[in-house]
């Protein structure tokens, strides 16, 4: 098929750059080099082959356009202005009002605009996900184009297909050379996802200079190397190549394509091209001024968009993308008629609803001294809720048998290239990426869990971050979450990480402290729909309360409640997770003594700083100034809780290795000193 570009291509492709000059002009601030470069890739692509309904930006089976280089923002909301993309109001309802405006492309930047620096998901209709840091949309574009393969095994029946559409991905040198797009990389090829693409822009260029500074591998070998298709495109604005670049890819079987685009970064610019200052500087006036002239623009106008160039990109998406719309609308409704509960699915997973037993048929755990570790109890309640749940999906960093978190029960599977409709996923040692493949599955419907021990939660607080940031619910489970993994010493011995995530706003911390807490903050977690959670689970077993002594492990779900205690105590015990059966050994311990104290159980500050103050000072009066927080973690934070004055039993250093036994008398988490502690707490505020 012939496509060569044709005059009004070359004035849609130029309207695209000069917006963004004018954009980042106005707003004294941006990246105007690559969507100058990447112009004619983005234009082609979306006018010749992204499968997308501009006035149906919501459609399930629309192709997903990741912006991953999400400096180059400017490009993203030229395409969606020229689309004539609708917006879709926070009750998910179409408002009438364009996604984008050019008033909204004139505000750039500026406060409560919906043209930020980097790309936001739920600011701006038509932001798939969003972008910022490096690589990350790489690895979002992997767990899309996962979700489409599951999606498709589940709900394509009897001829009708929900669910084929494609991913594109435009990436750059800076997601080439993190980590994390080579994690993702290599995922995508073991899986033969062949409704991936990535467009990897090769302009060459970084903040500090030109790439061969610190980059000088072959990116092609490299990806033929994890398994990918790869092809090249020496001249980004050579439309003819780029389509059949484009066409290759859609004919190919079997495996994610890699399609390498060379570009001239701030092309146009006659003295900024292909230099670092095009990149992340505004061009200034009199540049503006000369490049247009060189594309033949007049070089007075500002946010032109000429009349010609208004409608081309508009008519181009519908012309190919409504009849496929209609046809889906059909599928969508024969599912409806013929498989009723298979369309309720869909539904509740497009609208983040649960299954209406999906609370049905869980574990009850009976009082034991020995108890079970959290991790062992958080494995038998997940595959709980997963029966119930046929979205809920997930795995590990390659240690499931330690964090027990694989799917046991008949017809779990696991998704491999050989059936994508499993529900086990092998992320194998690829941290960095799984957190970020978990977002971008959560982008497309399902609801993922990821895996791995607790101090390795360093390596996944960029997807953390942004699933705050998206307000995804993903659940991610960290166990081995204190120095009770002993022998292992302190490289894996957590001991600042809680803070780092409590720290995080938007995200729900959730530590448990028997199996009955596991239950009731895995149903929290399962309950949101718009706040990620952390799940810290223990490698120890923790005694199972006994809860006609206790209070119910319902109150879990408030972040904090009273376990047990004197209805004005002396003193008020504090601890999360693994402490909590401590904490209640030194109450019973102070009680035999005659001494008035209360244990509270605190496994989520989020959840309780979500109540409102009196039930909040029920469970920390005021009036008591005697408090001791008991955690195997360090102590920042605590001091909100217990005061200036309270005794805080935690970690003011890293672990060590020795068995739980040895660590815990080491470092003071005995019933001993929690005493003392206790003891001495109520003699200082006596006085």
């Amino acid at each position: 098929m012939t496509h060569a570009a044709t005059a009004v291509d070359t004035q849609c492709i130029n309207t695209i750059r000069t917006l963004a000059m004018d954009a980042v002009q106005k707003a004294n601030s941006g990246h105007p080099g690559t969507p100058m470069g990447l112009a004619p890739v983005g234009y082609t692509l979306w006018s010749r082959f992204l499968r997308y309904h501009p006035e149906h930006p919501d459609w399930p089976n629309r192709d997903r356009f990741v912006l991953s280089v999400g400096h180059a923002s400017m490009l993203l909301y030229s395409l969606l202005h020229l689309a004539g993309v609708v917006e879709i109001d926070a009750h998910g309802k179409r408002s009438g009002q364009p996604a984008i405006s050019l008033d909204d492309i004139k505000q750039f930047r500026q406060a409560d605009s919906k043209t930020p620096g980097h790309p936001e998901y739920r600011m701006t209709t038509g932001v798939e996900t969003t972008t910022g840091p490096l690589g990350q949309g790489c690895a979002n574009s992997v767990g899309m184009a996962m979700a489409e393969r599951w999606l498709g095994q589940r709900f394509n029946r009897d001829g009708q297909v929900l669910f084929d559409y494609n991913v594109y991905t435009l990436c750059g040198d800076g997601d080439m050379m993190e980590g994390i797009s080579s994690e993702a990389a290599s995922m995508a090829g073991h899986l033969k996802l062949e409704n991936l693409c990535w467009i990897y822009d090769n302009n060459t260029i970084s903040i500090e200079g030109h790439t061969e500074l610190a980059f000088s591998e072959d990116v092609i070998k490299r990806f033929q190397a994890y398994g990918w298709h790869t092809l090249h495109v020496t001249d980004a604005n050579d439309l003819q190549a780029l389509s059949t670049a484009l066409e290759t890819f859609q004919a190919n079987t079997g495996a994610p394509t890699l399609i390498v685009v060379d570009s001239v970064i701030g092309y146009g610019s006659p003295h900024k091209h292909n230099t670092a200052a095009a990149h992340g500087e505004p061009l200034g006036d009199d540049e503006i001024r000369l490049t247009k002239a060189a594309y033949g623009w007049p070089q007075d106008s500002s946010f032109l968009v000429p009349d010609e160039a208004r409608s081309v990109l508009q008519e181009a998406l519908l012309e190919r993308s409504q009849p496929l719309y209609d046809a889906w609308q059909q599928q969508l409704s024969q599912l409806e008629h013929d498989q009723p509960e298979l369309a309720d699915e869909l539904r509740r997973m497009r609208a983040g609803e649960m299954p209406e037993q999906w609370q049905s048929d869980l574990p009850h755990f009976d009082s034991d001294a020995k108890g079970v570790a959290s991790r062992a109890a958080g494995g038998e309640v997940l595959n709980a809720f997963a029966r119930q749940i046929p979205w809920l999906l997930g795995g590990s960093a390659d240690l499931s048998p330690s964090t027990k978190t694989n799917l046991t029960f008949d017809g779990a599977g696991r998704f491999s290239a050989d059936d994508y409709s499993g529900r086990n996923l092998h992320f194998g040692i690829r941290e960095h990426a799984m957190g970020a493949i978990a977002n971008g599955m959560a982008l497309s419907y399902l609801r993922p869990y990821t895996s791995t021990f607790l101090v390795f939660s360093d390596y996944m607080k960029p997807p953390i971050r942004l699933a705050a940031i998206m307000e995804l619910p993903v659940i991610f489970v960290f166990t081995h979450d204190s120095i009770g993994v002993g022998e292992d010493g302190p490289t894996h011995q957590p001991i600042e990480h809680l803070t780092q995530l409590r720290a995080t706003p938007g995200l729900l911390t959730l530590r448990p402290g028997d199996a009955n807490e596991t239950l009731e903050l895995w149903k929290v977690a399962l309950a949101q729909t718009h706040r990620p959670s952390c799940v810290v689970l223990s490698r120890q077993p923790l005694p199972t309360l006994d809860r006609t002594k206790y209070a119910p492990a319902t109150g879990a779900a408030k972040g904090a409640y009273v376990l047990a205690g004197a209805d004005e105590p002396q003193v008020i015990l504090l601890a999360t997770g693994s402490e909590v059966s401590l904490v209640v050994a030194a109450y019973e311990q102070l009680k035999s003594e005659g001494i008035a104290a209360q244990v509270v159980s605190m496994p989520s500050w989020e959840l309780f700083e979500d109540q409102d103050q009196a039930y909040r000072d029920s469970v920390l009066p005021p009036a008591v100034k005697a408090r001791v927080v008991v955690e195997q973690a360090g102590p920042l934070g605590w001091d909100r809780y217990v005061g200036q004055t309270g005794a805080k039993v935690v970690m003011n250093s890293f672990g060590a290795s020795a068995p739980l036994a040895k660590l815990q008398e080491k470092f003071g988490f005995t019933v001993e000193n929690v005493v003392a502690q206790a003891k001495q707490q109520i003699q200082l505020t006596q006085h």
